[in-house]
């Protein structure tokens, strides 16, 4: 029988944390071991409890929650902090100070029932127990070619590269191809990791489309925050939305997967409601197979932290198209999950260190 997972629910409200105590116990890989009303009372509990998770109300009296992170974290690394929270930007304070993810106390703007609510946060705790567990060596890839091989041809290994030196790169550059499209997906730990990424780019870089799975209201919410963070534009997507050279474009979270399409004015995003595609809406498989079948070879694929498997099989079908694929490496993953999928599957050209693949990305396009 697999070890329980240890949880550790710090919340003010005694309600809130009976309800919690009682809810999550009903899953047989969960025990919660501990309750505490505030940070002071979790840091004791913390050291002597040892959980492997904690459940972490942001607004609480004597300590904010952020605070209460950049206190912890260093002294506890391998300690998984999910987020429970109202709608408010200081969850991505919290996600920048170490929690691994959160979820949204339902409200008049985020509507979930309570069993939803639990069942999500029952998923969230056990995908951030298994974010130590995912830092084991990968598989070996299936190596493919640039190209789509004819068929009865075996594939040839994809070429070493060697990795580019991350130096600065400052103002516009001239880029071969401005139309190139950029697809962007992640999950878990993703919130950092495409800040990460899109920081690196100039303001001229062709345009970004991107999937990272979050509720609905958070995304406008991230994407104002990266906005205000990077060199280039980011925006939640609209149905008919332009792709434009400059600009980020990010699924909103919801009911609607997003696919990219092309007229005779150029490329467009089209939002259209549909059921969950490998367990996630808005999904990164969605995007990235209307950008293999959309833009080809003349788009580039990344891949960032996340469980599951989201976005892998259409890597590799954007890599058969003949685009340039780059998947985060598991050092630098929060979660080494969809990333390594991708990488056995033989859909990432080059793996990289998140510090590396935005200035690496841009090299190749120039």
């Amino acid at each position: 029988m697999a070890e329980k997972i240890s949880v550790l629910i710090v919340d003010d409200s005694i309600f809130f944390r009976e309800f919690m105590s009682r809810s999550l116990s009903t899953d047989p890989s969960i025990e919660v071991v501990g309750v505490a009303s505030d940070a002071f009372e979790a840091q004791e509990k913390i050291k002597s409890l040892r959980p492997a998770v904690v459940t972490l109300d942001i607004e609480m009296p004597k300590m904010r929650g952020t605070d209460f992170l950049r206190q912890v974290k260093p002294l506890y690394p391998e300690l998984q902090v999910v987020v429970i929270s109202s709608v408010s930007g200081i969850v991505f304070e919290a996600l920048q100070a170490g929690a691994v993810d959160f979820v949204s106390k339902p409200n008049s703007q985020v509507k979930m029932d309570n069993a939803a609510f639990i069942a999500e946060t029952i998923q969230k705790i056990k995908i951030a127990a298994a974010a130590v567990r995912t830092k084991s060596p990968a598989a070996a890839p299936v190596p493919l070619p640039r190209t789509q091989p004819s068929i009865g041809t075996a594939p040839k290994a994809a070429p070493v590269r060697p990795v580019l030196p991350n130096l600065p790169i400052i103002g516009p550059v001239r880029f071969k191809n401005p139309d190139t499209i950029i697809a962007i997906g992640a999950s878990t730990g993703g919130t950092e990791a495409i800040l990460a990424v899109l920081k690196e780019l100039p303001e001229n870089t062709p345009g970004i489309v991107m999937v990272q799975h979050m509720p609905p209201v958070f995304t406008a919410m991230y994407a104002e925050r990266l906005n205000k963070t990077c060199n280039i534009r980011v925006r939640e997507a609209k149905d008919g939305d332009r792709v434009e050279q400059g600009l980020a474009l990010l699924a909103p979270g919801g009911d609607r997967q997003m696919r990219l399409q092309k007229d005779a004015r150029g490329y467009y995003i089209r939002l259209t409601p549909g059921e969950k595609v490998s367990g996630h809406c808005p999904s990164v498989d969605v995007l990235f197979e209307s950008v293999a079948k959309t833009a080809g070879k003349d788009s580039v694929g990344v891949i960032l932290t996340g469980m599951g498997a989201d976005g892998a099989k259409s890597l590799l079908m954007m890599r058969k198209q003949g685009a340039y694929t780059i998947g985060q490496d598991q050092e630098s993953c929060v979660v080494y999950g969809m990333p390594m999928v991708a990488y056995n599957l033989g859909g990432v050209v080059d793996q990289l260190p998140l510090s590396q693949i935005g200035s690496t990305m841009v090299r190749k396009l120039i």
